[in-house]
């Protein structure tokens, strides 16, 4: 007997988490295995919530799904929803399960980050201890890169792509002028540095800025970084700084932690930003020069227009895959990416257990930072150049992108 498939989104949403969510459906309808492909709006709560839809009455054609792969942010929906643990209330896990029974679903796909994982390790244990034949596999998703034993993320190659273009942009404007100035771009990135590492991208093709870039694997020192900012300023007319927002002191406070909300979500992270802020009143106050920071904030995740096409490519193939080893049996797994080559980037897709994930990070390599800490290696650049390469041109309606919607 045929069973049907319900697929989620989860956590922070990427320009390539809709990709993924093409792959499963493309996979879906041709498995000898699956009759239906369910999407839940809003993620695990949609499942909780029994607010589930049949894609097959949205996805249509495949000019449908072009728009889709091509439609930034999450369209099913996300949440930042923590799963208790079973003993703390088994009544959640019975309610899914009713759910799940009631759409006839024996595969659970959740397209998400390392919380999303911890859901999936969860569910996927409940329905093994109790043996209930529900398989669950995460597929996986971030800007961050931070996830444990993949190559990459889903999400990260057009994020990086994205923010190495923005600072070449910024720094061509930031030299119009003869005054001296510094800029601090400020990006995404809580433990991880992978993205404002992605800022140096811009050196494959001879630029020299970043002039300085700054990650939380690195202790950051607020007086050796105006220290580091003069001598650039010896050099450079317009100094440009990558910082990350959750650069750390000595102490193991955040760098800004004074321009921080100290809010948190459902899983305990805190709501960061504000290190360039900080930096700039510091540049102003020790320097006393000309100064901007910029927050990319969340254009970093939402900028379909500049997608990397290897990033698309990849979350397309991973979320298809993911139906492939559900359908063959697999569960309590999250799909990943082995890296064969990079020139050219060839890999394979694998597994590696969901609770793996859920519960390691992975941190931007120490050795691809300068022994100063202030900037990034050529071997960071050989890891990164690869994910950015090709481009996803929207699908243009008067003269705007347009993109797939779901409701």
């Amino acid at each position: 007997m045929n069973m049907n498939i319900a697929v989620a989104q989860s956590g922070g949403p990427t320009c390539a988490i809709n990709a993924s969510l093409a792959g499963v459906f493309e996979a879906g309808i041709i498995s000898k295995g699956v009759d239906k492909i369910y999407g839940s709006f809003n993620g695990i709560e949609g499942i909780i919530e029994n607010r589930l839809a049949d894609l097959s009455e949205y996805l249509k054609t495949n000019e449908d799904l072009e728009l889709l792969m091509r439609t930034p942010s999450a369209a099913l929906g996300s949440c930042r929803r923590k799963l208790p643990e079973y003993e703390n209330d088994p009544e959640i896990y019975k309610t899914i399960t009713e759910c799940f029974r009631r759409y006839n679903i024996g595969l659970f796909l959740y397209i998400g980050g390392n919380d999303s994982m911890d859901t999936v390790a969860k569910l996927s244990r409940y329905y093994a201890e109790n043996s209930i034949d529900i398989k669950v596999i995460g597929i996986p998703k971030t800007i961050d890169n931070d996830l444990y034993g993949t190559d990459y993320c889903p999400g990260f190659g057009s994020a990086a792509k994205y923010v190495a273009a923005t600072v070449q942009e910024i720094t061509r404007d930031s030299n119009v002028y003869s005054v001296p100035s510094v800029t601090i771009v400020e990006t995404m990135g809580r433990h991880a540095g992978w993205l404002t590492a992605a800022s140096a991208c811009m050196r494959l093709n001879g630029e020299s800025a970043p002039h300085l870039i700054y990650l939380p694997e690195h202790t950051f020192c607020s007086e050796k970084f105006i220290n580091d900012v003069k001598e650039m300023m010896k050099k450079h007319k317009a100094v440009i700084c990558a910082v990350s927002e959750g650069v750390r002191t000595a102490d193991g406070k955040f760098a800004a932690e004074e321009y921080q909300s100290c809010k948190t979500d459902a899983f305990g992270h805190a709501y960061l930003s504000g290190i360039g802020k900080y930096l700039e009143n510091l540049v102003s106050e020790k320097i006393g020069c000309k100064v901007r920071s910029i927050e990319l904030n969340v254009m970093q995740r939402c900028s379909s227009h500049f997608a990397s096409l290897t990033d698309i490519e990849g979350a397309r193939s991973i979320g298809a895959e993911a139906v492939n080893a559900g359908v063959d049996g697999e569960t309590g797994c999250m799909m990943t990416f082995e890296r064969v080559s990079s020139s050219p980037y060839e890999y394979t897709i694998s597994r590696i257990p969901a609770d793996k994930a859920a519960n390691s990070e992975r941190f931007f390599p120490k050795e691809w930072i300068n022994d100063e800490g202030n900037d990034v290696t050529d071997d960071a650049l050989k890891y990164l150049m690869p994910l950015i390469q090709g481009e996803l041109l929207p699908i243009m309606k008067n003269g705007m992108p347009q993109h797939f919607q779901f409701r």
